[in-house]
């Protein structure tokens, strides 16, 4: 049983309608700059280990992993079956509305490392998603929820919707601290924009990550 950590109001949504629907047309687009990708490409060769089992959660058709990085196996999960096809790292995907649904179809025990990038901030329960996360993933085993200062505003819960940068890496930590992962590791990061604009201090996408390890 998750421990619960929001309110009913927190939860709610500006759209209130089915996210499937939203979800329904293939958005083969990139939604985070360039610079931002770099980094979390990086954050994922530097701790990610060799041969690890990994879920890409609330995925696309990119998954932002090293193209040099060798994984025993690569499961997506997401809305959009055109886009996760698309994916060229996955080994096997499903679709799932987990703001309907939050059990995961995996096993205890069955995963190393847990992906989510500009996920979180569409979860409705996001305390069940995370008691999920730490019964699939293996002892010692990471969740990496990594976000910028982007979302599709209809579709963010109050909480987020409402709050700083701040509040959303201190909610997001809470939430995973209270399903028993230990206390998580916070990235906030201000990025260089790429080309020209970079050369003269232009700024990219901010990268903001929390990386919570499940107790051995």
């Amino acid at each position: 049983m998750a421990v619960q950590v929001l309110t009913e109001a927190q939860r709610r949504k500006w759209d209130s309608s089915d996210d499937q629907l939203f979800y329904a047309e293939p958005r083969f687009v990139q939604h985070l700059d360039d610079a931002f990708r770099a980094r979390l490409t990086q954050l994922y060769r530097d701790r990610i280990p060799a041969r690890a089992v990994v879920l890409d959660l609330m995925s696309s058709w990119v998954s932002h992993l090293p193209d040099d990085g060798i994984y025993e196996r690569v499961i997506g999960h997401g809305l959009n079956e055109k886009e996760l096809a698309a994916n060229k790292r996955l080994d096997s995907y499903w679709l799932q509305n987990l703001n309907l649904n939050q059990e995961i179809p995996l096993k205890v025990n069955s995963v190393d490392a847990v992906l989510i990038v500009a996920g979180w901030q569409y979860l409705q329960y996001p305390e069940a998603v995370a008691a999920e996360l730490l019964r699939i993933t293996r002892p010692g085993g990471q969740v990496m929820v990594s976000f910028s200062n982007r979302m599709f505003f209809t579709k963010a819960p109050q909480i987020w919707a409402d709050g700083s940068d701040r509040d959303h890496l201190t909610y997001v930590a809470e939430v995973l601290m209270a399903q028993g992962w230990l206390k998580p590791e916070i990235v906030a990061e201000e990025t260089r924009a790429a080309g020209l604009k970079g050369l003269v201090g232009g700024k990219g996408d901010p990268f903001f990550s929390v990386i919570a390890t499940k107790p051995q």
